[in-house]
């Protein structure tokens, strides 16, 4: 008997990537991927384009369900016809952040929107976004007919000609990260929405866990979809106790959690998760493409930056990197810049510049399991996933500052994978999502050096100084 397939869509900042799986056991069994534009603003026209040629050649050929998980937070607008008003604005545009304060400000300050909405919303939230286009487009605000994140958009598409639905769709884990909808009530809030565009737009309709979203004009059955820190925790199959730290373009920190968390510093966003639950997540723009920088820097590739860190002590020879090379969204210094400290004739070395910037990156994260711990997260493994997981250092230095086991799933696309684990849910038509096995490459325990607590130590010192304005 053969298998029944399923696929999943992951449309991210950079690319798009797909895979086909089989429904029963995850095994993924062909893949396609297609570039996008490296940009703050695209025009949801191009992920669909990548979305067709990541499939092309008979990729989804036998496929009987799909869903996307998408990038978050970023604004699609569109007008009564149902065409898209301007490029969206992506989760990584910073140019809302005037907009985020005024609103915390003018709607009771962070501990009203954390009971409203589950988070205090930062410029990567789509309510600020909107407010931003009320007050620099007025014109196009006024046109907005519709609102939907970029995984409504793609759903919306792929339905377009398929089974007739009243409206988008979308789910809470992707919701929730909006700005105007509760993950405790599951109910949008139109006062804050109105109060940011000047007027209450469609909205997609929130779909439950496995709930099918319909067909498209092929057949294919299609899924809720999702957020991507919520479909990569589907894909991860998260267990109590497991903290997942994300080195993608940003960087992630989440946990799966039966109730909602409620953090007035704005630290950590009180999202809904993909199976009816909680996500918890602290965010930074800065992950990645830190060692990027610093590879570039240096003038070699991320093999010989990551020989060269390890070549020097833990401590760097006393360099503390503020990674912030983007602005920053945790903590919240949207225009802040990344600052490197200690420099001294005998630390400014190409090994201690290497190391820095992986202690430098990964004291932001650690920062961000410490205030998952905080708000009661049951914090007993790491598993690190994302492009930077694969150095041979990133897993240690993890494991070093965390104080916590490290696992490195194999190598895979584990929010494409959490798409298609999603799929397979809504077409098996079960109470819950099949049980897909998750291989681990290997496992790093933290190693006892007193050198890790001062790297921490003189990281938060650092920040304390540079950026005062981050105290508690």
């Amino acid at each position: 008997m053969s298998a029944r397939l399923v696929a999943g869509i992951d449309s991210s900042t950079q690319s798009t990537k797909v895979v086909v799986c089989d429904a029963a056991t995850g095994a993924v069994l062909r893949s396609g991927r297609a570039v996008h534009p490296d940009a703050t603003e695209v025009h949801p026209d191009r992920w669909w384009q990548a979305l067709t040629e990541a499939t092309g050649d008979g990729l989804l050929e036998g496929v009987e369900a799909l869903a996307v998980g998408g990038q978050q937070h970023g604004m699609v607008v569109s007008d009564d016809a149902g065409s898209v008003i301007r490029d969206a604005l992506l989760w990584n545009d910073t140019r809302s952040a005037p907009q985020a304060r005024a609103l915390v400000e003018e709607l009771g300050g962070p501990t009203a929107w954390v009971e409203a909405t589950g988070s205090v919303p930062g410029a990567s939230f789509t309510v600020t976004k909107l407010r931003w286009l009320a007050e620099h487009e007025p014109d196009h605000a006024a046109a907005v007919a519709s609102v939907e994140l970029p995984h409504d958009w793609l759903t919306r598409r792929l339905l377009e000609g398929g089974e007739p639905v009243a409206s988008s769709v979308t789910d809470r884990g992707e919701a929730s990260g909006t700005g105007y909808f509760s993950p405790a009530t599951g109910r949008y809030d139109e006062d804050r929405l109105r109060r940011s565009l000047g007027h209450v737009p469609g909205l997609p309709r929130v779909l439950g866990p496995g709930e099918a979203a319909g067909r498209t004009a092929g057949g294919m059955l299609v899924g809720p979809g999702t957020g991507d820190n919520m479909a990569a925790g589907l894909g991860l199959g998260l267990e109590p106790g497991d903290v997942v730290i994300s080195l993608g373009t940003s960087g992630t920190v989440f946990g799966r959690h039966d109730e909602p968390v409620a953090d007035p510093t704005g630290d950590i966003a009180g999202f809904a998760d993909a199976e009816g639950g909680f996500l918890p997540l602290v965010c930074t723009l800065n992950a990645a493409r830190v060692l990027v920088a610093a590879a570039q820097l240096l003038g070699v590739d991320l093999d010989e930056l990551a020989r060269l860190a390890g070549e020097a002590e833990p401590g760097a020879g006393g360099l503390t990197l503020l990674p912030y090379l983007d602005g920053e969204r945790t903590p919240n210094l949207p225009a802040a810049t990344g600052s490197l400290s200690g420099l001294t004739r005998t630390s400014m070395t190409p090994a201690n510049l290497a190391r820095a910037a992986h202690e430098g990156m990964l004291c932001n994260l650690a920062e961000g399991v410490d205030r998952l711990r905080e708000a009661g997260l049951d914090a007993h493994r790491v598993l690190l996933i994302g492009g930077a997981s694969a150095s041979p250092l990133v897993p240690q230095i993890t494991a070093d500052l965390t104080g916590l086991p490290v696992v490195v799933p194999a190598a895979g696309e584990y929010v494409a994978l959490g798409a298609a684990r999603q799929a397979a849910w809504v077409l098996s038509g079960a109470d819950e999502p099949p049980a897909w096995s998750v291989e681990s490459d290997s496992t790093w325990d933290p190693r006892s050096d007193e050198r890790h607590d001062e790297v921490r130590g003189r990281y938060r010192d650092q920040v304390a100084l540079v950026h005062p304005e981050t105290r508690r």
